[in-house]
């Protein structure tokens, strides 16, 4: 094994290679060699580290030097500097990495954005060469699998999934290892363990960087999953449009094939297990597992009716397991740590940590890992650094289009499982959309429904027809037509829907809907009563005024499209609202933001 005294780690996430991290990891090898230090330095390419906005991100070790907004040039820089002459670059480095008092340089984890976090799930992303499994192994990679294999009997490990207190990730959060129990318990010549990989929530990305940081952990959890219910085939069904998280994967696969983790006789104990990948094409109903079954069969993937559940019978009739990615992905760390390790942290019902992607109104865009139970206000202040701009926080929406919003006085609440439903909200995948006073509930909650409007298989009428209406309403509504009722009419619409629909997208489809009614109701009824949008979205409702502050520069009746804007120079302007067609050009244009819109 070579030895290096510095290490560059690039990321490798899809985030970052859009923004041409494989550019600067080319041109980092090219300026080593150059320098000649090809012998003591080593580039390796990693998942994605988390804090997406600064993105393209370089960390060096041993100083843990936490470089953003990394450019091709910066490559050579950083060499010639920090590599060569041990002179970290501080010009380049992510603006919290150095302190304010001292101008002392802080190490990655030291900065606010990780210092919070609990990284169990995101441990090996933006660690280690997902490419490459000794790196894996290194870090006590498929030692779980050893051991259960040799030490352990298929009920030991159900039972200490059921006593860790996991529950799935994906969005249900039923036990896993009760889950798991039902289909090593019923009858069946074959068992299939599967990984649902379908991440299609708005915003959500977690499962993608986990398969793209660290894919081996997934495939080391299917294979103790299929010990314990009796699987020796599994498939991981992921969608077309994660060509990096299939590529590592395929690689994960062949080297685990190589080296006898997957295959026959695995470990020498006789245990077989193999493992293929099935592309989806996009469609956010396979995120349904009995969706995802018909996919997976060759049909198209539209749900079927419940009972009988997957567990018993599953994909070609015979008894399932479908687990998401992040569920998967904490197993192996529970065999070996334990139950009590794993349940140490989160809540009663909660139990250990959810990921999330923090994104929208928020200055840290990106992924986190946080125990159950933290509160919003540390998510949205503490590690993600608050709203741009010092505009005022409005709300949070979670669970993608199947969740809701929670709002400013809950910024106290833990966030766990059981709390967000309480709240009128939903754990989901781990989306978690900010929003700010300049967003419109009542667009929002269209916004969402237009989603799964488009991506209702159409199988069951409550989804197929009912989502249409809604939605119909709200466009209505948000184009100044609104009529009084039409709140009611929704509401009861919203709640047939969730009652009859046949799968998990109907019966969620109209949770933006409720939750901002429900926070909010105060908005729709000055859309529907007063033709009003309070936060200024609706362009059907809006009316742009010019006010005092107006210098008379004639800037803005420039920039109009419709000659709308009169007024002599150093004179205040005036625009015919009667003419506007609030396209916004006026405002934009403003050298001393006189003209304001409401």
């Amino acid at each position: 094994m070579e030895l290096y005294r510095s290490h560059v780690l690039i990321c490798g996430g899809t985030g970052c290679t859009s923004s041409g991290s494989d550019k600067i990891e080319a041109r980092f090898h090219e300026e080593i060699k150059k320098n000649g230090l090809e012998k003591e330095v080593k580039v390796i390419r990693t998942g994605c580290f988390g804090l997406c906005e600064v993105g393209p991100v370089v960390v060096v070790y041993p100083e843990g030097s936490f470089y953003a907004h990394v450019k091709e040039e910066d490559a050579k820089t950083i060499t010639e500097e920090h590599l060569l002459k041990g002179r970290i670059v501080k010009d380049l480095l992510y603006y919290e990495s150095i302190e304010e008092d001292s101008d002392q340089v802080k190490s990655i984890n030291e900065v606010e954005f990780y210092k919070k976090q609990v990284r169990r799930v995101l441990r090996n992303c933006g660690v280690i060469d997902p490419e490459n499994i000794e790196e894996y192994i290194a870090m006590d990679g498929y030692a779980a699998l050893g051991k259960v294999l040799t030490e352990m009997e298929p009920a030991d490990v159900i039972n200490i999934m059921k006593q860790s207190g996991l529950r799935g990730r994906g969005g249900g959060g039923f036990p896993t290892g009760v889950k798991w129990s039902f289909a090593a318990g019923a009858k069946g010549d074959q068992k299939y363990m599967i990984c649902n990989a379908d991440e299609g929530d708005p915003g959500a990305f977690m499962d993608r960087s986990v398969l793209e940081g660290d894919p081996h952990a997934i495939i080391e959890a299917m294979a103790i999953a299929g010990y314990a219910i009796g699987s020796s085939q599994g498939y991981v069904y992921i969608r077309a449009e994660y060509p990096i998280a299939v590529h590592r994967l395929e690689i994960a696969i062949g080297q685990a094939k190589e080296n006898g983790l997957l295959g026959k006789d695995i470990f020498g104990t006789g245990f077989d297990f193999d493992l293929e990948i099935r592309l989806g094409a996009g469609a956010f109903v396979c995120g349904e597992e009995t969706a995802l079954l018909q996919s997976i069969e060759g049909f198209r993937g539209m749900p079927r009716p419940k009972p009988p559940f997957p567990a018993n019978k599953g994909l070609w009739q015979k008894p399932t397991i479908i687990n998401n990615v992040e569920t998967l992905a904490n197993i192996p760390q529970i065999i070996l740590n334990g139950a009590e390790w794993f349940a140490s942290i989160g809540t009663e019902k909660s139990k250990g940590t959810k990921v999330f992607a923090l994104g929208g109104k928020i200055n840290n865009t990106g992924l986190i890992e946080i125990p159950m139970g933290t509160t919003l206000r540390e998510v949205i202040y503490d590690i993600g650094g608050g709203i741009p701009n010092g505009k005022k926080f409005k709300a949070v929406q979670t669970g993608g289009p199947s969740g809701g919003c929670i709002t400013y006085e809950h910024l106290d609440q833990p966030l766990d499982y059981d709390n967000l439903i309480a709240l009128g909200s939903m754990m989901g995948s781990g989306g978690m959309i900010v929003l700010d006073e300049d967003n419109c509930m009542v667009d929002i909650a269209r916004f969402f429904l237009d989603f799964t409007v488009d991506e209702s298989c159409g199988k069951c009428t409550p989804c197929r027809e009912g989502t249409k209406r809604m939605l119909e309403m709200l466009v209505k509504i948000t184009s100044g037509q609104g009529e009084e009722g039409d709140i009611e009419k929704l509401e009861k619409l919203a709640y047939t829907i969730k009652d009859s629909a046949l799968c998990g997208l109907g019966q969620t489809a109209p949770n933006p809907v409720i939750s901002t009614i429900r926070y909010f109701r105060d908005e729709y009824e000055a859309h529907i009563r007063d033709k009003k949008c309070p936060a200024g979205v609706c362009k059907n409702l809006l009316t742009y005024y010019i006010t005092d502050a107006c210098i008379g520069c004639t800037k803005c009746a420039r920039n109009c499209p419709v000659n709308c804007i009169s007024g002599e120079v150093k004179k205040l302007h005036v625009i015919d609202s009667d003419n506007c067609i609030k396209c916004g050009a006026c405002m934009e244009a403003c050298p001393v933001d006189a003209i304001i819109k409401r």
